[in-house]
């Protein structure tokens, strides 16, 4: 099996941090709800973000364990979902990081990158199908490799999740409103 530091290779400018986050003690409880099967086995192969994820037109699909299925009680209404993944094969001591496309390195919590302290995936899916009974939730795309554990599943409220005025300085958006 290949460990996170094998898939993420060292570039320039990058910093590590001292210490592993993942052997120190933990600050919380954090347990895995369930795993998806994706379509996605390297890291090469996986989409970058959930844009190309759907571009590839690859479904998906969220088993949630048998302690956790009751908690899919109400679910069904929803069109699109939240998916907290934990992202397990990604290093955790990667702090200041040197994307590819980029000119210079940025710190991680200013980059959506899986290397991060706690390697933890924001994926928003529309949710195909469900099934309570077996916890199968049928995703219509994912960016995460094929069994990466999930923490957590949230209704999508385009309400209040979204904000169409949301920009990235230096980054061209779609429908991005520039000052």
């Amino acid at each position: 099996m290949i460990g996170p530091r094998e898939m993420f290779e060292v570039r320039e400018g990058e910093q590590r941090l001292d210490h592993d986050p993942a052997t120190m003690p933990p600050d919380g409880g954090v347990v895995f709800i369930g795993r998806i099967t994706s379509p996605w086995t390297t890291r090469e192969t996986c989409p970058k973000n959930m844009r190309a994820a759907r571009e590839a037109g690859q479904p998906a699909v969220l088993t949630v364990d048998v302690p956790y299925r009751s908690g899919l009680q109400g679910l069904e209404r929803a069109s699109h979902i939240i998916i907290l993944s934990w992202l397990h094969h990604a290093p955790r001591t990667l702090i200041v990081q040197k994307p590819r496309h980029a000119a210079e390195a940025k710190g991680v919590f200013g980059l959506r990158s899986p290397a991060r302290p706690n390697p933890v995936g924001l994926h928003v899916a529309r949710l195909v199908g469900l099934d309570i009974g077996t916890g199968r939730l049928d995703l219509d795309a994912i960016d995460v490799l094929d069994g990466t554990p999930v923490i957590d599943i949230k209704p999508y409220f385009a309400s209040t999740d979204a904000f169409a005025e949301a920009i990235i300085e230096g980054r061209d958006e779609p429908n991005g409103v520039r000052r």
